[in-house]
């Protein structure tokens, strides 16, 4: 436990709000594609699923990192106020379960069920997603805007400044769809994402 906290200790103070970019991956303003995922319930699970919604909170995320840990109180919550604005959470395992034994589907049900997850959470083990959104962190938040030309992506990053729920007090996530219910595009648009890396396949 000791070594968790230090190590969330740590990373606490690593979030910035620079405006370097991924070198390949979606980018603020590109139209992004729809996906079909496997959720723990075994259902699979695409963003046209979702008819009323304004846009989605898309994170991936994972069973085993300690950030990740440290922010699934916060995403539970995330989801149950945006999704009746019509922002739900979508969250998406990176990591490869041949490389990461704990971050296989079973785990995730597990891993669901304990965290009482209200949103879906789906894998990704061969990194199709994941690439696509040039993923690197868990966590690493995305937010989609659903508009006339397709679901737009508006912003890429953290979901807040700080690993510490408590010590956060630049809520990113919440600024930013804030901003689009009000008719403005997020500012910042992009944030540094801190926590642990994916876990790829081999030769990925």
């Amino acid at each position: 436990m000791k070594t968790v906290v230090i190590l969330l200790t740590v990373l606490a103070g690593w979030f910035t709000a620079g405006k370097n970019t991924p070198a390949e991956g979606y980018q603020v303003g590109d139209v992004v594609a729809d996906f079909s995922l496997t959720n723990v319930d075994g259902n699979k699970v695409s963003l046209a699923d979702y008819k009323d919604a304004k846009g989605y909170i898309v994170v991936f995320t994972c069973n085993t990192c300690p950030v990740s840990v440290a922010y699934e109180d916060r995403i539970n919550a995330l989801d149950k106020k945006y999704k009746p604005l019509g922002y739900p959470v979508i969250a998406i395992n990176p990591n490869d379960p041949g490389t990461a034994p704990a971050e296989s589907l079973d785990h995730m049900k597990k891993r669901a069920q304990e965290k009482g997850f209200t949103f879906p959470y789906l894998e990704d083990p061969d990194h199709i997603i994941t690439k696509r959104y040039a993923a690197s962190r868990t966590p690493h938040t995305f937010i989609l805007q659903k508009t006339s030309q397709g679901n737009v992506l508006r912003y890429i990053g953290a979901i807040d400044d700080n690993t510490n729920e408590d010590a956060a007090s630049s809520f990113f996530v919440q600024n930013a769809i804030a901003a689009l219910e009000s008719g403005a595009k997020p500012d910042p648009d992009f944030t540094k994402a801190v926590g642990c890396t994916i876990k790829w396949k081999k030769g990925s």
